[in-house]
């Protein structure tokens, strides 16, 4: 029996909606980065850029657990000595919840070019509306969804 290796000249790629309002992030986040990788999918094949596009809207209505919104930071570094930055979850939320989201995101995929490559089929939005009427996006049916 042969192994089964997807080729990227027969990869069909759909476009899927996900409203964030009241999800958590961290849940939003796993199921998304399944969909960007291809893991839903029977072609599924680790190297190879399988998966999907992602528009995500009312990025500015997800939802943390716990102290997070206090305790969470998140780091930036300007590569001069002391150039080390941080800033805590509630305050890159106000600024940008767009932001929030693809980082959370970006650490679910993988660390090289191939997840970069994936991380730019992901979009978000803070509201509810968003440009891509035109590629017919589906909506997600997410399994956090169903608690």
């Amino acid at each position: 029996m042969k192994t089964y290796v997807a080729k990227p000249s027969t990869i069909v790629k759909k476009w899927y909606v996900v409203d964030a309002s009241g999800r958590t992030l961290g849940r939003l986040a796993t199921e998304v980065a399944d969909t960007l990788r291809g893991k839903n999918k029977p072609i599924y094949t680790p190297n190879i850029d399988t998966g999907d596009f992602v528009i995500i809207i009312n990025a500015d209505k997800v939802v943390v657990t716990g102290k997070k919104a206090d305790s969470k930071m998140y780091y930036r570094h300007s590569g001069y000595p002391g150039g080390i930055k941080q800033e805590s979850y509630r305050h890159l939320f106000a600024r940008k919840p767009e932001e929030v989201v693809r980082k959370a995101v970006k650490g679910m995929l993988q660390h090289n070019k191939l997840g970069a490559a994936q991380l730019t089929k992901l979009k978000i939005y803070a509201g509810a509306e968003h440009p891509h009427q035109a590629q017919h996006p589906e909506v997600l049916e997410l399994e956090s969804a169903k608690e």
